[in-house]
């Protein structure tokens, strides 16, 4: 949640910052600004509400506040309402400390109280100037410099930060430290960069470190020192990023979310052909041994969001494949459980950004009761990915849409790889059974792009007849339900629709009264045993008013006598259904939005990442 860049070098500074920004937009925010100073001069700070175009113009694109070192910020409010006054960066009276800040500071009531009583004032109600004004207490204090203030001061805050400042009496140097939200520094030549993410950095250098929990960092025009929280200096890996600019840019089209829902066949191709080698499935790259999956008689599957929906639907592709039982946990609710974890059981969380917190604190907790950890993310070197166990990392690129599509896709395919070498591991399938699944798994592409073909056009007149609907439920059973939640998910999400995902067969205890005529209800029915039973629940509500759209296997024409609309899928192996059943619905979701003239990619109160409880 929230954006944070730096930059430190010999071009004029708030140019870039504005144009990192602008990157990050899709992290999700209410506010920005930037503090930017020349050589040894005043740091001059400009904050707006709202979007950056008002930054943009407050500052001319950035051409009237010169300076070649600057910090800027995008604010997702926590701590105080949306406002200039809450905006980041913060700063003492004296300006002697400018900071900004990504995270939560739990504490920050508390410290607050105590530096009030030194003679702080405040004029936010942000917990971020409680960072910066506890800095500059320690600062002046004891008179040891930035890295001993910005030490001493992480041993007194509990919570999630990512932090920059910018010290009066530092000219040219930037110092950061990061907690448990997502950091990265930039190394160019006679130039440094700080991003939340790698998109940011991208028209810049390939180039970057990772800044680790409780580290700090002291950015010059040319290079990056490191230190750990006892101020002593330590090395970091210089790592360069294999992602092309352009992956980060639309690209012609009009939004990233239908950019990225066009890029899930290769996606899913980068991902299945990481581990696919001559025909079998090669875990090696995640470190999973054999050993491991052998001794694993349970399974817990912990995630937010989609990630969640995708876990749901590969709990019922575990279970029928490899006959593992299988558990699916929300993550923010999973710690908070005391959950009993069997022994010779595999925790696996997922994660788009490697970043969730409340998917990272599940995460330590598996590992604290010594349960094998296995990630599923998409970004290399983030937080989940290093601590965890074992890491399967999907190929999806850069994700800007906050509403996740081709991460989404990638998750399932990632799933449904665990899932078929499992199976074959513990001699659930045969050797024959074992290359027909992946054989199926690797037609999953091409059979995305005939849905994109073939039906894109249907979905987005539909999606104009039904822009101004203000409930619709979507209702499946089995993997089909899991699908559904993610449907609702993707329509709600960016269009503001009121939706709901229902399991079929549950509409008749409760749910049923709400149905009336002409309301939307869109029924997903790919799996053959249980289609009659599905058909029985739409004649349930059709019976009672509700339009019906149905989205189903080729082949299943009779559908039409029961639904307004259909929609036929490719066929292929019914585990796999879930990956050519959410397009039709993320094309719904897309299109409605487009119709309302919603902000498709920036959709109200939301953020791409979130790293806060």
């Amino acid at each position: 949640m929230c954006g944070i860049v730096g930059y430190i070098g010999d071009k004029q500074a708030a140019p870039i910052l504005l144009a990192g920004l602008e990157k990050l937009e899709y992290r999700g925010y209410d506010s920005a600004g930037l503090a930017v100073r020349e050589g040894s001069g005043e740091v001059r700070i400009v904050k707006s509400k709202g979007r950056l175009k008002a930054l943009k113009e407050k500052t001319n694109d950035g051409n009237s506040l010169r300076g070649n070192c600057g910090i800027g910020h995008t604010r997702w409010a926590t701590h105080g309402e949306p406002s200039e006054l809450n905006a980041h960066p913060h700063a003492t009276e004296d300006r002697e400390v400018v900071g900004v800040h990504n995270g939560i500071i739990e504490n920050y009531q508390e410290l607050r109280d105590k530096l009030i009583k030194k003679g702080y004032p405040f004029y936010s109600d942000t917990d971020t100037e409680v960072a910066v004004k506890l800095v500059h207490y320690y600062y002046k204090k004891y008179k040891k410099g930035p890295l001993d203030a910005i030490a001493k001061s992480l041993s007194r805050i509990r919570g999630t930060y990512a932090l920059a400042f910018i010290f009066k009496e530092y000219p040219e140097e930037i110092f950061v430290a990061r907690q448990d939200n997502p950091m990265i520094l930039g190394q160019g030549i006679g130039e440094t960069f700080i991003a939340s993410d790698v998109p940011a950095l991208l028209p810049y250098t390939r180039k970057i470190y990772y800044i680790g929990n409780r580290e700090i960092a002291c950015l010059h025009k040319g290079n990056i020192t490191f230190y750990n929280i006892d101020q002593e200096e330590i090395k970091k890996e210089l790592v360069e990023i294999k992602w092309n600019a352009e992956a980060a840019e639309k690209n012609g089209y009009e939004h990233f979310m239908i950019k990225e829902i066009h890029e899930q066949p290769r996606a899913i191709k980068n991902t299945l052909n990481s581990v696919i080698k001559d025909g079998v499935i090669d875990l090696t790259s995640s470190g999973l041994k054999k050993e491991i999956i052998e001794a694993t008689e349970q399974i817990y599957i912990v995630a937010c969001g989609s990630a969640y929906h995708a876990g749901v639907a590969l709990q019922y592709v575990m279970e029928d494949l490899a006959r593992i039982p299988v558990r699916v946990e929300l993550a923010s609710e999973f710690r908070y459980r005391n959950p009993i974890l069997e022994k010779n059981s595999l925790v696996i969380v997922i994660s788009q950004s490697g970043e969730t917190a409340d998917t990272l604190a599940a995460l330590r907790l598996a590992k604290n009761k010594k349960i094998p950890t296995l990630a599923i993310v998409n970004v290399i070197g983030s937080t989940i990915a290093r601590e965890a166990d074992y890491v399967f990392y999907t190929l999806a690129g850069p994700e800007i849409s906050v509403a996740t599509t081709k991460a989404y896709s990638a998750q399932l395919i990632a799933g449904d790889l665990l899932a078929i070498q499992m199976a074959y591991m513990k001699g659930k399938i045969d050797s024959e059974g074992y290359k027909k699944l992946i054989i199926e798994l690797q037609k999953i592409p091409n059979l995305i792009e005939k849905i994109l073909l073939d039906s894109k056009e249907r979905i987005q007149w539909f999606a104009s007849k039904y822009a101004n609907a203000k409930d619709v439920f979507f209702i499946g059973r089995g993997i089909d339900y899991a699908v559904s939640m993610e449907g609702s998910l993707k329509l709600k999400e960016i269009s503001y629709i009121h939706s709901e995902a229902y399991a079929a067969g549950e509409l008749k205890h409760g749910t049923i009264s709400l149905i009336e005529d002409n309301i939307l209800v869109i029924s997903i029915l790919t799996q053959s045993e249980l289609y009659e039973k599905m058909i029985s629940n739409m004649v349930e509500v059709k019976c009672r008013g509700a339009y019906l759209m149905g989205i189903t296997s080729a082949g299943n024409y009779k559908i039409e006598d029961t639904v307004d609309f259909a929609l036929y899928l490719p066929k292929t192996d019914e585990h796999f259904m879930p990956s050519l059943a959410v397009i039709p619905l993320q094309l719904l979701g897309y299109y409605v939005s487009v119709s309302k003239g919603l902000d498709v990619d920036k959709p109200r109160n939301l953020a791409k990442s979130v790293t806060v409880e």
